[in-house]
């Protein structure tokens, strides 16, 4: 009497759901380690604009000092954080939405919007991370006396809101000007960002110059 597939089949079918399961499961597993948790989508919130106000009061207020001896590598970033991961590519993953890495920590992709001109990109070369208070401002406001381990902290501060995932030609066109000189296009971001520049300023006790601290007044009393 010929053999047929009758018994075997079933088995066979419960086996091959079995190994399908398995393998979406590695696979669901595998996207979850190298996704980790959803995006937190902004630096940490700076203080409110009326603490703010506070801040700018006790900053101390005289001309801005000289670049001379200025380099950004007095400066050192971007350090490694954990792993394999620099403080640009932490930056990159907390800012961004979706944003997937590879084994090396580098963005493979994701979705950025950059709040300084509500530009989208999909591309992490698109994307610069901005210091709020630029090295070389730091530089002229009182960080040409530190040590190189305090610079090295400022430039990669995590904890202040001074690292932010912005355009790539926007934070060229700042440079490395202070918001007398130049503001984020986007006007309805001026108020965090006034409030942001003072936060940093405030902790690491750097000076503000007269049209400064003018101009960091009026954004700060509209908010």
């Amino acid at each position: 009497m010929p053999r047929t597939h009758s018994a075997t089949t079933p088995r066979g079918a419960v086996y091959a759901r079995g190994a399908g399961l398995a393998a979406g499961l590695t696979a669901l597993l595998g996207t979850v380690l190298l996704s980790g948790p959803s995006a937190q989508a902004a630096p940490p919130t700076p203080p409110s604009a009326s603490t703010a106000r506070s801040y700018l009061s006790q900053l101390t207020v005289r001309a801005e000092g000289s670049s001379s001896g200025y380099s950004r590598d007095l400066f050192p970033h971007w350090s490694t954080q954990s792993g394999s991961c620099n403080t640009r590519e932490v930056v990159l993953k907390r800012d961004g939405t979706n944003v997937e890495q590879d084994s090396s920590c580098a963005a493979v992709s994701g979705t950025w919007r950059s709040p300084y001109d509500g530009g989208v990109w999909t591309a992490a070369s698109d994307v610069d991370i901005d210091h709020v208070v630029p090295l070389a401002e730091a530089w002229r406001s009182g960080a040409s006396s530190w040590t190189t381990s305090k610079r090295q902290g400022f430039a990669n501060d995590l904890t202040r809101a001074q690292l932010i995932a912005v355009t790539d030609n926007v934070n060229q066109s700042k440079g490395d000007k202070d918001p007398a000189e130049w503001m984020p296009p986007s006007s309805g971001y001026h108020c965090m960002y006034a409030r942001m520049w003072v936060q940093v300023k405030h902790y690491y006790a750097l000076s503000v110059d007269s049209a400064e601290k003018s101009a960091l007044s009026g954004v700060l009393n509209g908010c």
